[in-house]
């Protein structure tokens, strides 16, 4: 237990120390983060490199444990071989953030290398070896969860690290709350590995709390993620499944459930994944009204709730867990009711509310509307197409007129859509203004006519009736 408290000491006052050092160093440098009033709010440019203070902080930590060889210093040197695997994907993680600090790099670069670095973990012995009691030890099931697990919680922490001391204040919930599930279960050695990255993010919320004067930077925030990553795929190795990581995983909601909402998003906007955007959950809530101090608070409140449910499940060897589960997930589905996402909500109306169906309908009878309009049709014919094709989209009337073809079929009131094609002539479709069915798929129709139509008189010409 002395040692335990020699670490957190030690890591907590080398990081008072390092962090303003650290911070003089990036000033010198120029690698401060600028403000743009779109995304980054600051009044003016703060440093970003304060991962190079935690990480030095938890290292020297260790270095002092050795050096005065307490009781626990026995441990450190017994679990070095394993410290020493590690160190690799460690460094490759770090470097890798501190170069995207200093010059910028590609967000699928850094991401290949993050799998590198948890794949390097994977080799030095951190494995998740089992999900809801399928075991596959030793598998490729096996790397492939662990390294996605580790990835994700590396990128988990990077994208929440957007408001100030929020990153930072979430990884120290995490720790503090592995620390006390790690002494419940007399896990020491578990225990060791926490209580100085503890110990050193405390110290950085002096610097890193709103206002803050120095920010992780991505060699801080990558680092955390990732250590975090690789102490839950550590701690499942003491249970039969992966909810012996209950702790981390309720622990790390937040940023968890950002970084799937932002992959979620995206893909329904039809945006990159890696498309900075102002829709995570920090900037909704400061969108709300929130302050950066009260945000900040919510978001600690919340982790406070995770951890305590956790730590309770722990104590009680997971009993009533499914409970406790559905609760987390009825609570992150409110919240999310309350953030407001817009994506969500027009996704569940699509596959819900039949619009699915339409709209897959609508695909279908395009194609083979565009299929038969570019065949050997002459303009009369593909006339006669238009006329058995409109209503399915919701049209009621239409003026054919191209060349020496001029046609007119149904109802021309409403509003009307007017197609022209230079040279040859138009074609105008006519809708009930009243008329809501059919809507997104009427406008694929008309860029459809367009379309095929443009195609069909270029090649074509006039010759064919």
């Amino acid at each position: 237990m002395y040692s335990l408290i020699f670490l957190a000491l030690a890591s907590l006052a080398l990081s008072l120390v390092l962090t303003p050092a650290v911070k003089n160093l990036a000033w010198y440098l120029g690698i401060v983060d600028q403000p743009d009033q779109q995304r980054k709010f600051h009044g003016a440019p703060i440093p970003r490199l304060g991962g190079v203070a935690i990480f030095a902080a938890v290292i020297g930590a260790y270095g002092l444990l050795l050096i005065v060889r307490l009781s626990s210093g026995a441990i450190v040197w017994e679990n070095l071989p394993l410290i020493l695997r590690l160190l690799p994907a460690l460094a490759i993680v770090f470097g890798i953030g501190l170069i995207d600090d200093i010059v910028s790099v590609r967000p699928w670069i850094r991401l290949a290398v993050e799998a590198v670095a948890a794949t390097f973990a994977w080799i030095g012995g951190v494995h998740i070896n089992a999900i809801n009691g399928y075991s596959f030890s030793g598998t490729v099931v096996s790397f492939l969860v662990t390294v996605l697990w580790i990835v994700t919680c590396a990128n988990a922490i990077n994208l929440i690290d957007g408001v100030d001391g929020l990153a930072a204040g979430v990884g120290l919930f995490a720790s503090i709350t592995m620390l006390i599930a790690a002494l419940l279960d007399h896990n020491f050695p578990m225990a060791l590995a926490v209580v100085p990255l503890a110990g050193a993010l405390l110290g950085f919320l002096r610097f890193n709390f709103t206002p803050a004067s120095i920010f992780l930077g991505d060699c801080g925030s990558l680092t955390l993620g990732f250590l975090l990553g690789c102490f839950g795929a550590l701690w499942s190795e003491k249970s039969t499944t992966l909810l012996g990581m209950t702790a981390p995983l309720m622990v790390l909601a937040i940023p968890l459930l950002d970084v799937g909402l932002a992959v979620v998003r995206r893909l329904l906007r039809g945006q990159p994944i890696f498309t900075a955007d102002n829709s995570h959950i920090h900037h909704k809530l400061l969108s709300r009204g929130l302050t950066p101090r009260r945000l900040l608070l919510v978001i600690y409140a919340i982790c406070a709730v995770g951890s305590a449910a956790a730590l309770v499940l722990a104590i009680n060897h997971y009993e009533n867990r499914d409970f406790v589960l559905v609760l987390v997930c009825l609570a992150a589905w409110l919240g999310l009711q309350h953030l407001g996402y817009s994506e969500f909500g027009v996704a569940k109306r699509i596959v819900l509310g039949g619009t699915f169906r339409s709209v897959l309908s609508a695909q279908i009878a395009l194609e083979a509307f565009e299929y038969e309009v570019r065949a050997d049709m002459t303009l009369g014919q593909s006339w006669d197409m238009l006329c058995r094709t409109c209503p399915q989209f919701g049209f009621s009337g239409m003026v054919f007129d191209l060349d020496d073809v001029k046609r007119q079929w149904g109802i021309s009131t409403g509003w009307q859509a007017r197609i022209d094609f230079p040279g040859h002539g138009h074609i105008s479709v006519w809708r009930d203004s009243g008329n809501l069915s059919e809507g997104a798929a009427g406008v694929l129709f008309i860029d459809c006519v367009s379309r095929t139509f443009r195609e069909k008189l270029r090649k074509h010409g006039t010759g064919e009736r």
